[in-house]
């Protein structure tokens, strides 16, 4: 059997469709995104209101709320807001009905920190690097980028970043990308031919081994988690 095409996928598409278990609490009320095995996996969390306790996780996790809201230790996320539960950090849960979230795991013991970690959308971004000049169709954009979680290995980070307009053409991931757009719009189109333009509000991954072109043709900036392993 031919192996599927590594691609982009529409994070809230799979949201709409994902079933998740009817009950559960915020480690089992979920849907896993299929992808290849590995460390880091995407699933669904779907709460439909309820409260509860968790030790810890086995990893360190990016959540993002798609609807409803959901309270993770004194850190509150409603719709389009997100945060980091570093591994192994126990937290207090509450979850309004209806409540639908994204979870993006780094399975790793050690975490960076021992507290939750909102990402601070409105942070003072700086300078950083653009594309490589070779893989540029025009000029070179302007990029600015904000860290706020690095994993004790450096291999998951996640932030916020912005940039000018600028055409690449097709590279290869050496990771998986969670974004989600806060301004603008991109186009990717992956190495079978599929095209897909994400827009402002969007949620989506980029999955690692995918072969993809990029092209904003307005500012963009987004909120990224990105896992990265040493060996590609």
């Amino acid at each position: 059997m031919a192996s599927r095409v590594r691609s982009f996928v529409d994070l809230r598409a799979f949201a709409d469709m994902a079933q998740a278990p009817a009950t559960g609490d915020y480690s089992t009320a979920r849907a896993a995104l299929p992808l290849a095995d590995g460390p880091c996996s995407v699933d669904l969390v779907v709460l439909d209101g309820g409260a509860g306790s968790v030790a810890g996780l086995p990893g360190d996790e990016f959540v993002i709320v798609v609807e409803g809201s959901l309270r993770i230790g004194t850190t509150t996320l409603v719709a389009g807001r997100s945060a980091v539960i570093p591994s192994g950090v126990a937290f207090d849960w509450q979850a309004a009905p209806a409540t639908r979230a994204l979870a993006m795991r780094y399975a790793i013991e050690t975490p960076a920190t021992d507290t939750i970690v909102p990402i601070d959308e409105d942070a003072a971004l700086t300078p950083s690097n653009p594309p490589l000049a070779e893989l540029l169709v025009g000029p070179t954009p302007s990029c600015r980028n904000y860290t706020d979680y690095l994993s004790n290995d450096g291999v998951f980070i996640c932030g916020t970043w912005d940039s000018t307009p600028y055409h690449r053409v097709a590279m290869r991931y050496r990771h998986h990308e969670l974004m989600h757009l806060l301004e603008g719009s991109v186009t990717f189109v992956d190495e079978a031919g599929a095209s897909a333009t994400f827009a402002t509000g969007d949620i989506f991954l980029v999955e690692h081994g995918a072969t993809c072109s990029w092209d904003s043709r307005e500012q963009v900036k987004k909120v990224y988690a990105i896992w990265r392993p040493a060996v590609a």
